[in-house]
């Protein structure tokens, strides 16, 4: 077998290792027992009706979506202006700087959450809550950000700002007429990625989260009660649905942004 050929079974192999748990988790959804075995029963929708009425998760989500937008509106600010002074600016130790922002996305998070909850709780004696959550959600999300919001700004001609410039523009209304139209696909890709991984996110939320539990942390509590797994199926489905939709909107901007800047797309999300 050519080279070619062993590479496109290798292809395959591992895309069926990757997605294979996510095809199941629809199939036990939609499965009619209780029991989490092959062969299936039948169709059902039961687990995804008694999702409505599950006081417990509402709150849940409610607070999962809270802290996801909290966290996507101060990692995505965060973002821009240090992708802004990345892109645009030089400063001493610039590189140093920009790693250690970049830090989080290779420590592991069972190391960043017991650190934040060392520092939140004994040095600081702040309660755990939704927001000690959103904040180190925020501290994982930024370099996510930043990372996509670079490609923004680089792909930006400079010369377009020292027009608006030349023409009597304050650097102020520049940056609010002409840079931040110019970044929005970017802004907006930046947006659904971190209200993504907040919203998925469970490591760090299961150690500094209060009495009012995110999403992920409820799940991870329902699987105490093996007849509540069907349950927590269709609640799965729903969410890998709902990442997948953002994920999708988000690389459908990420490809926007490099369109309008006339830059050709080597990689991205999808």
């Amino acid at each position: 077998m050519r080279r070619s050929g062993w590479l496109g079974l290798y292809a395959v192999a591992y895309l069926i290792f990757l997605y294979a748990p996510i095809i199941i988790l629809p199939l036990f959804a939609f499965n009619d027992s209780a029991v989490i075995a092959f062969p299936l029963s039948g169709f059902t929708l039961n687990w995804f009706r008694e999702l409505t009425g599950i006081e417990a998760m509402h709150a849940a989500l409610r607070n999962s979506l809270f802290i996801a937008v909290m966290t996507a509106l101060f990692s995505t600010l965060l973002g821009i202006a240090a992708a802004r002074a990345a892109t645009r600016y030089n400063f001493p130790l610039k590189a140093g700087i920009m790693g250690l922002i970049m830090l989080p996305l290779v420590l592991p998070e069972i190391i960043v959450a017991v650190s934040l909850l060392v520092v939140a709780v004994q040095i600081f004696g702040m309660p755990l809550s939704a927001w000690t959550v959103i904040a180190a959600h925020t501290l994982i999300c930024t370099p996510f950000c930043i990372a996509i919001l670079n490609t923004a700004f680089q792909n930006l001609d400079p010369a377009l700002e020292e027009a608006a410039v030349d023409l009597g523009e304050t650097p102020q209304s520049t940056f609010r007429l002409i840079t931040l139209p110019l970044v929005i696909p970017g802004i907006i890709s930046s947006l659904l990625i971190s209200f993504t991984i907040s919203l998925d996110e469970f490591i760090i939320a299961f150690f500094l989260t209060g009495n009012e539990p995110t999403l992920p942390v409820y799940i991870w509590g329902l699987f105490r009660f093996p007849a509540r797994i069907p349950v927590v199926m269709a609640l799965g489905t729903i969410l890998v649905a709902v990442s997948i939709i953002l994920l999708a909107i988000a690389e459908y901007y990420r490809r926007r942004g490099l369109a309008r800047a006339g830059q050709k797309d080597t990689g991205g999300f999808l």
